[in-house]
């Protein structure tokens, strides 16, 4: 049985298995998406007519505001969501272990709540003072920043179990001050957790719907509610279009920043091969 489960033929067969499925539930979907970004009329299997018409639009106008508002809530909410998960995951790691759990549970509850759910919770504790934020810009960073912080957090935790042993004792008694040790030493062991998180908290910013439909103002529609309100008024093909444009950016950004992160791992491979 071992050498059945270990013989080159199954490997090849399991791999195979394991295309099949990855094409047909994430590639075919993506496909049917950039088919309808593009197509004129879609009465037959496929599309027909294709054009470019319909990409085009969707740069312009309230299309393009939309995106232009989820890449700045994205941006805006994963850099807090970052502060705050680290700040967290710092503060508690040397806690009692009832406060850890006590601290685990607030960063980590989010998770376990549907979005929408947390759209109406926010939506109705901030609408009344003293912090009266319904109707605002301000509300719909708030609500990114609650959903993606947990992702953060467990990052930065994750990081901390790792660090070398010592090594921040050994930079305090060498004379670096605590907040010294924090950005020359711990910083920059966690920057490989912290560039997950980031990854992870802006592409989930960048699509999250459930909860941003429930508060956002009418002046910062972001790119996921544009494509819900397009589609409910009929428009797949503009829809698909700015979904496309919306993608598109995502993976841009990601790939930038696993771009930045680059240089880093080849020169710690690099210091690594030389000790």
């Amino acid at each position: 049985m071992s050498e059945l489960i270990h013989s080159r033929s199954t490997r090849w067969l399991l791999a195979g298995a394991g295309l099949i499925v990855t094409a047909v539930l994430f590639g075919l979907p993506l496909l049917t998406l950039v088919l309808a970004s593009i197509a004129g009329e879609w009465t037959r299997a496929l599309p027909t007519h294709p054009t470019l018409a319909h990409l085009r639009a969707a740069l312009g106008g309230a299309q393009r505001a939309a995106l232009w508002h989820s890449l700045a809530t994205g941006v805006g909410a994963t850099l807090a969501a970052l502060v705050l998960g680290v700040w967290g995951a710092l503060a508690s790691r040397d806690a009692p272990r009832l406060v850890r759990r006590g601290v685990d549970a607030v960063f980590l509850l989010p998770v376990a709540i549907p979005s929408v759910s947390i759209g109406l919770a926010l939506l109705v504790a901030f609408s009344h003072p003293p912090l009266l934020l319904n109707g605002t810009v301000a509300l719909v960073g708030v609500t990114h920043v609650v959903l993606i912080t947990a992702y953060a957090y467990a990052s930065a935790q994750a990081g901390i179990a790792r660090l070398p042993a010592g090594v921040e004792e050994m930079a305090g008694s060498l004379g670096a001050t605590p907040s010294r040790v924090l950005v020359r030493v711990t910083l920059p062991l966690l920057l490989p957790q912290l560039r997950a998180a980031a990854a992870l908290g802006f592409a989930l910013s960048m699509g999250e719907l459930g909860a941003t439909i429930m508060i956002y103002p009418p002046g910062w529609v972001t790119a996921p509610v544009e494509v819900f309100s397009l589609t409910d008024r009929g428009s797949l093909f503009a829809g698909a279009a700015l979904s496309v444009w919306l993608l598109a950016t995502t993976f841009g950004a990601l790939w930038l920043l696993d771009r930045r992160g680059s240089p880093r791992r080849t020169a710690l491979a690099r210091r690594r091969s030389d000790a």
